[in-house]
């Protein structure tokens, strides 16, 4: 719960000025930006009309004038002034600047560089160096991270050439861009996939090509909302953590899915792992697997899951005796 209160903080701070430099931008647009659903943002607005500055009174407070048209801020509590970070804030910046520049499609690496070289510079007083590390240059972008990255940018479709680890092969999919995301350890494009007719995470390492389509990225209206539900696979360690036991035939969920493979079972099959948020949503996914992946644990899991399945035969028992007529 923590961790996600402090990500809905981040997300609130930069919305202002975001909002201030978009005037009058609509829901829609800000929320696909912002990589939340129009509902979430909606929320997020009626939230920052309480925040404001100590007083807490008219002026003192955030004012907006929005409607799923049009969003606009009339008054900025100061949220527009320019940030002023102490050392240790710079610090803790300039670590996460570096844990990230070399995450394909994280960040466009020459300006992460440029920017690393700023803080150091502001830390140290010196003067910023010409590279970010001394004797090193930005490392050299691939074309394929590139052209994803420009794509998302400029709200275009993609063709990629994918490496499927499960199934050990490459092909082609044209997808439409939703956002980068940074799981685990891994960067991946999410996007919807007109092949699988669904959203999907595509790892950074794994695509070999892309190519810039001349038509819009055009994900159904629904599909930000699905995205959503991948922000539960966060590596956070006090998010629930599943064990799983997949069947040899369904090892394609791990190209769907950040599982975390544990290790391979004699018969093919293999153990995993996963976080997530809610348990009735992660027992709906399992069930939606059916007999193809096993809740191992943890122990609220695993009972979750039968019950619900226990449920569900029931329910067809029924069903077929009501339409015997007995």
């Amino acid at each position: 719960m923590t961790s996600r209160l402090s990500v809905r903080l981040a997300r609130l701070l930069n919305m202002v000025p975001y909002l201030i430099a978009n005037p009058g931008i609509s829901a829609a647009e800000a929320a696909a930006d912002l990589g939340v659903t129009t509902k979430q943002l909606m929320s997020d607005l009626n939230q920052l009309w309480m925040c404001g500055l100590p007083g807490y009174g008219p002026g003192d407070l955030i004012d907006l004038s929005f409607s799923e048209e049009s969003i606009e801020v009339t008054f900025s509590a100061g949220m527009d002034r320019p940030l002023r970070l102490t050392s240790t804030e710079a610090t803790a910046l300039l670590v996460a600047l570096r844990s990230i520049v070399d995450m394909p499609g994280m960040v466009d690496p020459s300006a992460a560089y440029a920017a690393i070289a700023k803080l150091e510079a502001a830390i140290t007083g010196a003067a910023p160096a010409p590279s970010a590390l001394p004797g090193a240059e930005p490392p050299v972008e691939p074309p394929e991270v590139a052209t994803v990255r420009a794509a998302l940018a400029d709200g275009r479709a993609l063709r990629l050439v994918y490496y499927s680890a499960s199934r050990d092969e490459v092909a082609e999919r044209v997808v439409d861009p939703i956002r980068i995301v940074l799981v685990d350890d891994n960067s991946y494009l999410q996007a919807w996939c007109r092949q699988a007719e669904g959203v999907r995470l595509f790892r950074f390492d794994r695509i070999e090509g892309a190519t810039e389509l001349d038509e819009p990225a055009v994900p159904p209206r629904d599909a930000t909302d699905r995205a959503a539900g991948l922000d539960l696979f966060q590596d956070d360690p006090s998010v629930p953590l599943a064990r799983l036991l997949i069947r040899a035939d369904h090892a394609w969920v791990l190209d769907q899915y950040p599982m975390h493979r544990v290790r391979s079972t004699p018969d093919g099959g293999l153990e995993a792992t996963m976080r997530f948020a809610t348990l009735d949503w992660m027992a709906r996914l399992l069930l939606g697997f059916g007999a193809g992946v096993t809740a191992l644990g943890p122990p609220e899991l695993v009972a979750a899951v039968r019950e619900r399945s226990t449920a569900a035969l029931a329910a067809y028992a029924e069903a077929g005796l009501a339409g015997s007529g007995i």
